[in-house]
């Protein structure tokens, strides 16, 4: 086994894997990575199983010391950082699967967040009710602290490199319903042609917005039913909430929506202060999203190459334009 020693716990760090799923039953989230599309590159870039549990960075960065080596560190989203090696000092980008030895020390920083560290072989980590994910709301898992030791499989080979995964961008895309009919057609149209504003309250439960008043031809609360990551409720002041990873299993506010599952993801990249829209599509249109997003990823798969390679040409080809670009 290889171990690296935390120096600084960073903030917003949690460990996370592909959710906790079989629990819902029992008021428990499914939880997992924000962005489970990065947190798969990162397995990727790290050498480790696709379903494995990762960091995840929300705010700031930690700082590492490799007490046993080797290991490979995948790095996924927008983050830089210093490699310190015997005295020299190397910068490092994201979208690398990196080779650390013994002693090396690794200080990151997080551009945007959010950001995805891999481990060779998987983080090693408790598992608590089938998962390794952290819900701070309910104790399973919790923050970094400063000397924590992380663990993981050893690791050799070169490093290796890939093209950045693109989170998205125009409308995010959403199916409308379960209580669409608790909305007037204005009311519908004012949701899907304002620019709404991402609130500092949004976390890993919800992303709050505020925009245009949205009024229910009826209470906005309901008799409670399941909801779902995705979900857009709208509480009594009229300001929608869209549910992330972290959100409740039921909920008594009307639904005008819920997100396709192919935008999922981008929904951990909308930070506060930012302007989402929305546009209304069928389950046609939400399938044929979910299979370009698959195929993207492959490509993207596809284009993993060690370091050292001419990767500006490898990457300036066709093969891989789908999956930086596309959706």
């Amino acid at each position: 086994m290889a171990r690296l020693i935390v120096e600084h716990p960073g903030l917003g760090v949690s460990i996370q894997d592909s959710g906790r799923t079989g629990y819902r039953k029992l008021g428990v989230p499914v939880s997992g990575a924000l962005d489970q599309r990065f947190r798969l590159a990162a397995n990727l870039l790290a050498g480790a199983p696709e379903q494995a549990a990762v960091l995840e960075i929300l705010l700031a960065a930690p700082v590492f010391r490799v007490e046993q080596g080797p290991l490979r560190l995948g790095l996924a989203g927008a983050i830089s950082g210093v490699l310190f090696r015997e005295g020299d000092e190397k910068k490092v980008e994201s979208w690398r699967g990196l080779l650390l030895h013994e002693g090396d020390r690794l200080a990151l920083k997080l551009l945007r967040a959010p950001g995805y560290i891999g481990f060779s072989g998987g983080l090693d980590a408790s598992v608590r009710l089938g998962s390794r994910s952290t819900y701070a709301r309910a104790g399973l898992g919790g923050a970094l602290a400063v000397r924590d030791l992380l663990t993981c499989a050893s690791a050799q080979g070169e490093d290796i490199a890939a093209p950045p995964l693109c989170a998205g961008e125009g409308p995010l895309r959403f199916i409308p319903g379960p209580q669409v009919d608790h909305f007037s057609p204005e009311t519908f149209e004012a949701f899907t042609t304002a620019r709404w504003t991402a609130r500092p309250e949004s976390d890993r439960m919800g992303l709050r917005l505020v925009g245009p008043r949205l009024a229910c031809r009826k209470s906005a609360n309901i008799v409670s039913d399941g909801v779902t990551p995705g979900a857009i409720q709208v509480p009594g002041d009229g300001q929608p909430i869209v549910l992330r990873a972290d959100g409740q299993t039921s909920g008594g506010y009307a639904k005008i929506g819920c997100i396709i599952s192919a935008d999922l993801d981008r929904l951990a990249h909308v930070l506060p202060g930012e302007e989402v829209r929305f546009r209304a599509v069928d389950a046609t249109e939400a399938a044929r999203a979910r299979a370009e997003r698959r195929d993207g990823f492959e490509k993207w798969r596809q284009a993993l190459v060690p370091i050292g390679f001419d990767e500006k040409k490898l990457w300036s080809e066709n093969l891989i334009g789908g999956a930086i670009f596309g959706e």
